[in-house]
Order: C-alpha cells, then structure tokens, then sequence
C-alpha cells in the first residue's frame, strides 16, 4: 500500500502510533537477541508499549463508533486498559507487587493529575477560560470519588488496633468483588446511555471510520502485541531499575503508569485544544474510573492465582493522601463548569510533586 494510501486509510494519528509501535517493537526484539543493554531493552520496550496503548485506544473507538456511545463507554472500560493489565499479571508473576500497586495508583495520579493539567493548560491557552455541561461529566466524578474511597477503606481498617487488622488479603478480596459488581451493574446503564453515560462517546469522526474488520484486526493485533511486549518490559525491569538506581516506587508510579496508559489520553488533550472540553474530561475522568473501578480489584483476583505474593488494596500513607486529593479535586473542579489554565498547572505542580515524593526511595538490588 502506498504511503499517501496508508495514511488516509489508518489516519494520521493511527498512522504514527502504528509506526512507533511496529518499530520500538522490532528494535526491542533485536536488542534482546542480540544481548544489548537491560536498560536499552527497558526503554524500547516502554516506547513500543506506549505506541500499542495508543493503537488499541484507536480500535477501540473505531469498534465503538459503529454501536453507539454507551458501548464505546463499555469497550474502553473493558478494553482501554489491555497494555497495563498485561504488564501488571507479568509483574506480579516476577514478584514485583509494589510495581504492580504503585503503577495501579499512578495510572489514577497521571489521568486525574497529569493529562486533565495538560488538557486545562493547553486547552485555556488557546481558547481562554472553557466552559462544559458539568452535569454528564459529575457522575463520573463523583464515581471516581467512591471509587477511590473504597480503594482507601483497605488500609484504613487494617492497622494495628483497627477491627480487621491482620485481614488485609481477605479485605482486599471482598471490596474488590463489591467494586466489580459495581462495574458490572454500571455496564447496562451505560449502554442505555443514562446520564453521563453518553459523555463517554467516541471521538471519531463518521469519515474517519475504518472498516469493522480492519478496527477488530487492529485492536486484536494491538492487543497481542501489547502481550508479547509486556512480557519483555517486565523481563528487563528488574536490571533496568538497578542500572538507574530508581526504586521500585518511582518506576511504577510514573514510568509504568505512563508507559501503560497515559498515551491513549493525549486524544483528551487534543480534545481540550480544538475546545471539545465535555468529550475532553469524560475521556479523561474515565480512564481514572476504568483503573479504580474494574483494573484494581480485577487485579487484586488474580493474583491470587498468578502472583508470588498477593495483590492487596493496603495502601503507603503517600499513595493513600496522593489518591484522595486527586479524586476530590476533579470532582471540585469539574462542578463549576468551568476549565482554566491556571487550575491546569496547579494539577500539574500536584502531580510533580507527588513524582519526586517518591524519587529518594531505596534503589532496586539485582
């Protein structure tokens, strides 16, 4: 296919993803083979696992476009989320729970903090302040919030003199089953498209749709990739980790969060700037809500049968104090309607501080 051909049929922003994921992914490949650096590896492999989480946002959008915004909402909660959930079952196969549980919060920390930050700043810079529908994009809020808080009860009920304490595996369990069927009963209001619901609509545009074969094949070949390159990621995490003299904490926090999800939200970003704010926070919030809701405790499961060690929603003072300003203030600042940049680089400056909170911890060992 020539070029020009190519570019028309994937789209420009298809088109680059496809680009850097295929060739982030054939240089990992031969960095392995051919003994190159751990480090070297670490950081391709993140590049092509950047570059696939991109491309399975783009089929799953393609895929939803066609049924409708309260199946989009569902795909993307169900499929928005493949590369990190790869990462983390490989992860907790290693041994690396903390990665796993500090990556889990990151995502949250990066969505809430992070993008929506970008999303204000650049959106209030070239369009001044930005005004939304605040009513469809508050339910999301206010689940987030819930959310969040019931991630939070875990700890709080375990310490020492607290009435579970020494029930953090059981407790972990139980609130990750009520947090799943919280996502399940939410799945059918989705797709009757309740209020709120509908904010989580595709972005695509009717003459930028792909044919159903060609966006199931990208998601599924996507997908797969964002497997094999996971499994790679986590091989060479470890040695990496030492090589940097990064701890566990920062790795997870911030290099696997972003490697894993954040770039599939730069579209709420781009959103922000040609001033679509209701489609640019509902994407935003929602791949929050998609890790608190239905990644977490999906994942605190599984590790019961995968993991050396188990996944637990027990959380560091930190991480607890980092999740709860994050969910409060997107609630707060999504009530009034309103998006400034200035509220932007105050959730940025947030976000920042929280990464460097957590740069000073003890290095990994080999």
């Amino acid at each position: 296919m020539p070029l020009a051909d190519f570019a028309r049929t994937f789209g420009r922003n298809a088109s680059i993803l496809l680009a850097v994921a295929v060739a982030a992914t054939i240089a990992t490949f031969v960095a392995r083979v051919a003994g190159g650096a751990e480090i070297l590896v670490f950081v391709l492999s993140a590049v092509a696992l950047a570059g696939l989480a991109g491309l399975v946002g783009e089929g799953t959008d393609q895929v939803g476009a066609r049924f409708g915004p309260g199946a989009t909402g569902v795909l993307q909660s169900a499929l928005g989320n493949l590369p990190e959930l790869f990462i983390s079952i490989f992860a907790l196969q290693a041994g690396l729970v903390t990665v796993v549980q500090t990556a889990l919060v990151g995502s949250i920390l990066a969505n809430s903090l992070l993008v929506l930050g970008l999303a204000f700043v650049l959106g209030g810079l070239r369009n001044g302040v930005q005004r939304f529908e605040a009513e469809p994009v508050r339910l999301i809020a206010i689940m987030l919030v819930l959310a969040v808080g019931a991630l939070l009860l875990p700890t709080l009920a375990t310490q020492p003199g607290a009435p579970d304490a020494g029930h953090q595996i059981d407790l972990s369990e139980e609130v990750s089953v009520v947090l799943l069927v919280v996502f399940a009963a939410s799945i059918p209001y989705s797709i009757r498209g309740g209020p709120g619901a509908s904010a989580i609509g595709s972005h695509v545009e009717a003459a930028d749709l792909w044919s159903l074969p060609l966006a199931v094949g990208v998601l599924a070949g996507a997908g797969a990739g964002a497997a094999l390159v996971s499994d790679w990621f986590v091989e060479a995490l470890r040695p990496a980790m030492a090589g940097l003299g990064l701890s566990e904490e920062f790795v997870g926090l911030v290099i696997v969060a972003i490697a894993g999800n954040a770039v599939e939200n730069v579209v709420g970003v781009q959103m922000a700037i040609r001033n679509r704010m209701d489609l640019a926070i509902s994407l935003i919030l929602n791949s929050s809500l998609q890790v608190a809701l239905a990644l977490t405790p999906a994942l605190v499961l599984i590790s019961l049968v995968i993991g050396s060690s188990s996944l637990t929603l027990v959380l560091p003072p930190l991480l607890l104090a980092a999740l709860a300003l994050a969910a409060i203030l997107g609630a707060l600042i999504v009530f009034d309607g309103e998006a400034t940049w200035l509220e932007g680089v105050a959730l940025i400056g947030l976000y920042l501080i929280v990464a460097a909170s957590v740069w000073y911890g003890r290095p990994v060992q080999v």
